[in-house]
């Protein structure tokens, strides 16, 4: 029997307490502490990516509203920037299971059978070794479906939103849900970062895909496929949090602005 090949944690301990316990119960603070409820399955949703002690209240409404649907999902299509390596298209990892804290989540390696016939689809494991953006979505999906939903996790680089969305299209079912990961305006005076995540927000919420400028999100990419793809399917958006750094745990000099939507 082949060992299993698996994809360590980097950030555990950093971004997010790395021991089970204590990650469990403060995820569970997070969603319990999130006043929403939706009366829809939710298709997709955006929820940030930076340390739990940042960004995890706003997670916490992403995922909160997953909850009372999630026995319908089979599969997690990941979109997360790629923060330290180069990569000139979407890149997968080649091992078959993700690991966190609370366990490991297996890679539908089938599914990512069916999209590397595309010239902008890579095998880089690299992209992912030291990469958050994916990794911090995972206990909060671990928490909900156990270790059971199988994830296909996706390092986004140098890409059009298009080429995304065409990966949407192939993998795509009623059984899925699509999580972006992203954080909002980087290191502005509180003010003005409010300012301009509100800009973002409408531009999400219109579905403007190409109104949000790349100093506007960090995962910009994988938002304006999303929006793309949410037009083509006639979904509606729907803002479930907008904060930044300022509202949660840091100063107000130098915030960094996250937003959670879903779309139904």
């Amino acid at each position: 029997m082949n060992s299993l090949s698996i994809r360590p944690t980097a950030v555990a301990g950093m971004f997010y307490p790395s021991h089970p316990q204590k990650l469990s119960q403060l995820i569970k603070k997070f969603i319990d502490e999130a006043k929403i409820e939706i009366k829809q399955k939710p298709k997709a949703i955006i929820s940030p990516h930076a340390g739990y002690v940042y960004s995890g209240p706003i997670a916490g409404y992403s995922y909160k509203i997953l909850l009372p649907y999630k026995r319908e999902y089979k599969t997690i299509i990941l979109l997360g920037p790629s923060h330290f390596e180069y990569i000139p298209g979407i890149a997968y990892h080649s091992s078959d299971y993700f690991e966190t804290p609370l366990g490991i989540i297996p890679i539908d390696k089938s599914a990512i059978q069916k999209i590397q016939d595309f010239s902008f689809v890579f095998e880089n494991d690299k992209a992912h070794r030291r990469e958050h953006s994916i990794e911090v979505q995972l206990p909060f999906l671990q928490y909900i479906f156990g270790n059971e939903i199988m994830i296909i996790p996706l390092a986004i680089g140098k890409v059009d939103p298009e080429d995304v969305v065409k990966v949407l299209q192939t993998l795509y079912t009623d059984q899925t849900l699509i999580v972006v990961s992203s954080d909002l305006s980087h290191y502005l005076d509180y003010s003005t970062a409010k300012a301009i995540d509100e800009k973002t927000a409408l531009a999400i919420e219109n579905q403007n895909p190409y109104d949000i400028h790349q100093e506007q999100a960090c995962g910009r990419i994988g938002i304006q496929a999303l929006l793309i793809f949410a037009k083509q399917k006639q979904w509606s958006t729907i803002r479930l949090d907008l904060r930044n750094s300022g509202d949660t745990a840091g100063d107000r000099k130098r915030v960094v602005g996250y937003g959670s939507w879903c779309f139904v």
